[in-house]
């Protein structure tokens, strides 16, 4: 069976021009309502307006406007941009009425082959009309990587079958989880964590426009603790705003349950110079009054490790012993226990610190 590995050419319908993007600086024209939050308030409304990724978001947007859009795979984290990016392109295909042209599935609630059967291939079959740029309409499965492998089969027939009159755009976090026949009948781009600078960017706008008090240390913070996540970040600025009228960085950490820096470095110093038992202590302690979890502790102090000045060799053992404490905690491990191997772990590190420098 062939395999479709190039573009493909899209119809165009001269009589219905392409109307102007509608580009407000950011995140595109939000909505009116209060009660949206922000992820939707504020996001993307083109291509212009997607964060990051810019080399991808270039090709597409040139393959758009060639009309060669290909069948798309977009996979990656979450929150990098992954479904603005494709609805950006049903805005720009479409205009504002593009809901009329595309068939939207989360493929985590709707991944059985009768979904491929039933909704997708009687969406593909009925026959398009003239909308915006292009007559070719668009099946949106969001999370693909959900499918059973029995739907994805029948899904790679749909698409060989319907391929002149439907573009398909799948997307998902984990590409080895689609099947090989699908990947090759698209064009595949991976979208990576943001750029912090680029997730400090979109987040100014946004507390620009809705006339946050955020202050530097805040806004660092919420760079952090996103990881690259956009989604991520919004909801923790959100929600922050909901809980403290000056968003500062003790307000995010406390608001996310997450330990502060300066608790981290304090409970890394512990494990470093006090003995077992004033360690425990001391943790226990901590962890009670500011209503800490274990598992999150031993990723901050994981992180805190490549700061120490240790030889390799070491540090890989104690990264290593860390990630086999916070594998079984995952498993709901007593947190007594677990607290007890922490500071053993550091126990033994710092032995073979004090034998390294003699």
């Amino acid at each position: 069976m062939t395999e479709i590995t190039s573009a493909m050419d899209i119809d165009v319908d001269e009589n219905h021009p392409r109307k102007p993007k509608d580009v407000a600086g950011g995140f595109g024209a939000p909505p009116q309502s209060k009660a949206t939050p922000w992820v939707e308030k504020y996001r993307p409304q083109s291509l212009d307006d997607v964060a990051a990724h810019r080399d991808i978001v270039a090709t597409i947007d040139r393959l758009t406007n060639e009309n060669k859009l290909p069948h798309l795979l977009l996979y990656g984290p979450p929150g990098t941009g992954k479904t603005s990016t494709i609805l950006a392109v049903a805005r720009k295909l479409y205009g504002p009425k593009y809901r009329n042209m595309i068939l939207e599935l989360n493929a985590s609630d709707d991944r059985g082959i009768d979904v491929v059967r039933q909704q997708i291939q009687d969406f593909a079959s009925t026959q398009s009309f003239s909308l915006g740029k292009s007559s070719v309409k668009l099946v949106l499965l969001d999370e693909a990587d959900a499918m059973t492998k029995d739907a994805q089969f029948a899904l790679r027939r749909v698409i060989e079958k319907y391929t002149k009159s439907t573009r398909f755009a799948l997307i998902g976090n984990h590409v080895n989880k689609i099947i090989p026949a699908l990947q090759s009948r698209c064009t595949r781009f991976r979208f990576a964590p943001l750029d912090p600078l680029h997730v400090s960017q979109r987040l100014k706008h946004v507390i620009e426009a809705e006339g946050l008090d955020v202050s530097e240390s805040g806004l660092a913070a919420l760079v952090r603790l996103s990881n690259g996540d956009m989604r991520k970040a919004m909801n923790i600025l959100q929600s922050t705003h909901m809980a403290s009228v000056k968003i500062t960085e003790e307000e995010v950490y406390l608001c996310t349950g997450n330990p502060l820096p300066k608790d981290i470095e304090q409970i890394s110093h512990w494990l470093l110079n006090q003995s077992f038992a004033e360690s425990y202590k001391k943790i226990s302690e901590m962890k009670t009054r500011k209503g800490l979890a274990i598992v999150d502790i031993v990723r901050e102090v994981t992180m805190f490790v490549f700061k120490i000045k240790m030889p390799s060799h070491d540090r890989v053992q104690l990264i290593d012993d860390l990630a086999d404490i916070e594998y079984r905690l995952s498993f709901g491990c007593n947190d007594k226990l677990q607290l007890g191997a922490i500071i053993s772990t550091f126990t033994h590190a710092r032995s073979a610190l004090v034998a390294a420098a003699k």
